[in-house]
């Protein structure tokens, strides 16, 4: 190889190096700057193939998409003196690159001019309407003033503001906290109306059954003394029926009653005269004449009227009246009082020979 072929082959090195230093390439999702020395050349926004001087210029790439920011939550004073939290967001796009790299140059530093921008916008506007309106479905429209202000504002930076958009707004912490205690005192004092009225409607329930309880008990009470009633004056018919046609039977009864009630477990010593009406039937005569079906022991004189009065029916009307079930029962009284009488005689002849 000659000398000058390799001079050649240098020389095309060189070239190739050469283009391929000047040459650049800007896509579709950015646009360029071309520098010398730090200064601006020309700025490029459509995509394509370019060439700027090697070694002396330099390209700076800038985002032509839309870019998102997220503005730091500040507390507000809105037009009815109440305060709100707003946190909010804001998108735009670099429209002048070069007037960006004059003003800006990095989108961090951008940002930071954006946020007391977007700040400013947000107070000024939203502190002429009250709570309510920022509430509502008005929203957007305070979001279109906010919008209008912040590009007046960022114009200067070649920036266009896109979209200014609340993500929420939030009462302050200590406002919260009131909020929240009357919220939870008006509910205590709702929860107390209703125990009240629970607690009255349940006193009406017990009242009523109250009432209710003492008007069937009082009418049970009611229906069983007139049962009760009616049971005892039909004993007493019953008893009035059975013991009419023998009296003296009947005082007999009565009297070994007496005794039985008298003469009790416990004691059998009476402190009184053996010959008073109670010891009557205590003698041996008087009780057989009363099993035999005889006189009282004990007659006084009576007068006509009384002889009239314990006169038998004729024909035997009184007997027809008892029925059978009335003698039956007097039958069976004589025999247990002959029975008793039989017995006693018996056990004081067992002691007169144990005696002797």
């Amino acid at each position: 190889m000659n000398r000058n072929a390799i001079i050649g082959l240098g020389v095309g090195a060189a070239l190739l190096l050469t283009a391929l230093a000047s040459a650049f390439t800007v896509n579709e999702a950015q646009q360029a700057l071309v520098l010398r020395f730090g200064a601006v050349q020309r700025s490029i926004q459509q995509a394509g193939l370019y060439f700027k001087v090697p070694l002396i210029d330099s390209v700076n790439y800038i985002e032509r998409r839309v870019l998102a920011f997220d503005v730091q939550p500040q507390e507000l004073i809105l037009g009815d003196r109440k305060r709100l939290v707003v946190d909010s967001f804001a998108r735009y796009r670099i429209v002048d690159p070069e007037l960006f790299y004059q003003r800006a140059r990095t989108e961090a530093a951008l940002q930071g001019q954006m946020q007391p921008i977007l700040n400013s916008a947000m107070r000024n506007v939203l502190g002429e309407v009250p709570l309510f309106t920022v509430l509502s479905a008005n929203r957007d429209e305070l979001m279109n003033r906010i919008e209008g202000r912040a590009n007046q504002a960022m114009a200067n930076f070649g920036v266009d503001v896109v979209d200014v958009r609340m993500k929420r707004a939030d009462l302050p912490e200590e406002n919260s906290q009131a909020i929240f205690r009357r919220m939870r005192s008006e509910r205590e004092r709702e929860a107390r109306e209703l125990r009240a009225q629970g607690e009255e409607l349940a006193a009406r329930i017990r009242a009523r059954a109250d009432r209710e309880r003492a008007v069937l008990l009082a009418e049970a009470r009611r229906d069983s003394e007139i049962l009760r009633g009616e049971g005892d004056a039909e004993a007493v018919k019953i008893f009035a029926d059975a013991f009419g046609r023998d009296p003296d039977f009947f005082g007999f009864y009565r009297s070994m009653q007496a005794y039985r009630n008298a003469l009790g477990a416990e004691s059998t010593q009476f402190v009184m005269s053996p010959s008073t009406e109670f010891f009557r039937y205590f003698d041996r005569g008087a009780l057989q004449a009363v099993v035999r079906g005889g006189q009282d022991p004990v007659v006084p004189e009576e007068a006509p009227g009384d002889t009239e009065a314990r006169a038998p029916a004729p024909n035997g009307a009184g007997d027809d009246a008892a029925g059978g079930d009335d003698q039956a029962l007097l039958n069976r009284l004589r025999d247990e009082a002959a029975q008793t009488v039989l017995q006693g005689e018996a056990n004081a002849a067992g002691e007169a020979s144990a005696e002797r």
